[in-house]
């Protein structure tokens, strides 16, 4: 046996030392999500500021404003490109303007918003850009659109659609020949969409 000959691989000795050892027939995989790689959908795995991973974001603006004719404690919209709010909930005529202004200083419609009461007529709202669209003659609530090179599927309130959908095809086609694009009514002919590449 030489000077250096080790009866255990280094690893193992420092793992036995540390008081991590495994057995020799085992594998060990660490637990929790830290240890899964990203998922299909480019979706991170493991813990924020811990492995590396920085958290998604969620918001593209966040405001305070005073809104003393909002109902509630919490309040949902969507605002239009020509300006028009949609309100989740009924509300009072004007009442999510003052959300509105705060959040376009800084975010143009379309914009999906979330705001909360902080204390009295003191309100939070976050917002973040969504993609609208004009699909007329498109009857439903929610569409699905998937293109690859040997088909095209048009579903919409889950049943399968003949129709074309061209709206929803150029808001897909940004991402090559590959694509699904989701979409939910707003109001009239309006969808919200969002793409993506397959």
């Amino acid at each position: 046996m030489g000077l250096f000959r080790r009866s255990k691989p280094l690893h193992r000795q420092l793992a036995d030392d540390a008081g991590l050892s495994v057995d020799a027939d085992a594998t060990r995989t660490p637990p929790g999500l830290a240890a899964a790689p990203p998922g299909w959908d480019g979706e991170q795995r493991g813990e924020a500021g811990i492995h590396g991973v920085s958290r998604a974001r969620r918001w593209d603006t966040v405001a305070t404003a005073a809104a003393p004719g909002l109902a509630g404690d919490e309040a949902r919209f969507v605002a239009l490109p020509d300006g028009t709010l949609l309100p989740e909930a009924e509300q009072p005529e004007g009442a999510l303007a003052p959300l509105a202004a705060a959040v376009e200083s800084s975010l143009e419609a379309p914009y999906r918003a979330e705001a909360v009461r902080r204390g009295g007529d003191t309100w939070a709202v976050a917002a973040r850009r969504i993609a609208v669209v004009a699909e007329p003659g498109l009857n439903g609530n929610e569409a699905e659109l998937v293109v690859t090179p040997l088909e095209r599927t048009l579903t919409v309130d889950g049943r399968g659609h003949v129709a074309r959908a061209p709206a929803l095809e150029a808001a897909g086609e940004r991402y090559g020949e590959m694509f699904v694009v989701r979409a939910l009514r707003l109001v009239g002919d309006l969808w919200e969409v969002e793409a993506a590449a397959l």
